[in-house]
């Protein structure tokens, strides 16, 4: 098992982690740069790359996701690219970052899909994942009409609804990234989790 906290000479970011990046394909070297930037030489206890792939029109756009815990932050970075428009000439990319305490996460939300359930056993692979979480930047409302019982009521009753904290979500498939990408998630999931009941 390769440590994650050992780091190359002369970064603050763990091997593992760099060679997630690599792997992704995307500007790897400006990915890392932004999150030495918010990182600000705490050691990432663990990670998760998510390069994605999306057809928009006629284009075909590449982004990537970076989720990292120190031992106090969750540092989020965001990674995609555009063509020439009405501020660039050049095509360029866009990497943000947002780091959030990990007192501030209120919730680590994973949906796991498993195919034949009936035949899933214990430290199975499930086919797809999705990981949200919720730390309070940004909420959801859904309102819908109040109902009543009374089918002959026409009073108003107002409206019934929720507010739910979506601030990100990352799906991964096994079909398209692989089991390990899948067991990469979990594994995320379950160090955010523990760091965050704290």
């Amino acid at each position: 098992m390769r440590d994650r906290t050992d780091t190359r000479a002369g970064s603050d970011l763990p091997v593992a982690l760099l060679k997630d990046l690599e792997r992704a394909g995307y500007y790897p070297e400006l990915v890392a740069d932004c999150l030495r930037t918010c990182v600000a030489g705490e050691p990432v206890h663990a990670h998760l790359v998510h390069p994605e792939t999306t057809f928009d029109a006629n284009e075909v756009r590449r982004h990537v996701t970076v989720l990292a815990t120190t031992p106090t932050r969750l540092v989020v970075a965001h990674a995609d690219d555009h063509g020439p428009d009405d501020t660039a000439t050049e095509p360029y990319a866009v990497c943000s970052t947002e780091t959030v305490p990990l007192s501030r996460v209120t919730s680590v939300v994973v949906s796991q899909v498993v195919t034949r359930p009936a035949d899933h056993r214990p430290g199975g692979t499930p086919t797809e994942v999705s990981l949200t979480l919720g730390w309070g930047a940004l909420h959801r409302v859904d309102l819908e009409p109040a109902s009543c019982p009374d089918p002959d009521c026409d009073a108003d009753h107002g409206y019934t609804g929720s507010l739910t904290g979506d601030d990100l979500t990352v799906r991964i498939a096994s079909a398209a990234e692989g089991a390990a990408a899948v067991t990469a998630a979990l594994d995320f999931a379950r160090a955010l989790s523990a760091v965050t009941a704290r």
